[in-house]
């Protein structure tokens, strides 16, 4: 067991709500091993004008478990990486069970898909956060 962290809207309400990247018709957790990282990304969907989501410490092992259950994939984002939100966000942000998510606008782009311009402005903004 090892400690990553994750992003939560809404964290410790009753409408509480993990954050997830919808790729394809699977969502996917993002499980951070640094916490610094975590909030990096954190900070780069509330530039986006997402709710502002809080970073939570779980065991690696809880949140696997949690995606097994709800037939969800996970990716561990390793120390240093730099993860970037997609551009293109779901158009309604979906917080109860019940409903159906909503697809993604276009799918998101890979960084083999993405210029090296992109690329590199993408480093200045993120660099200026800092």
């Amino acid at each position: 067991m090892s400690k990553i962290y994750v992003l939560l809207f809404n964290a410790r309400t009753e409408n509480e709500g993990i954050h997830t990247v919808q790729m394809g018709d699977r969502n996917k957790i993002l499980m951070f091993e640094s916490e610094d990282d975590a909030t990096r990304y954190a900070l780069l969907l509330e530039a986006q004008d997402f709710p502002t989501p809080t970073v939570e410490a779980f065991d690696s092992d809880e949140i696997e478990e949690f995606c097994r259950q709800a037939d969800y994939d996970w990716e561990l984002i390793g120390e240093g990486e730099l993860a970037i939100p997609p551009e293109q966000n779901v158009e309604d942000i979906v917080w109860g069970e019940e409903e159906e998510p909503q697809k993604p606008t276009e799918s998101e782009p890979t960084s083999s898909e993405m210029s090296s311009d992109e690329l590199e402005q993408i480093r200045r903004k993120l660099e200026g956060l800092l």
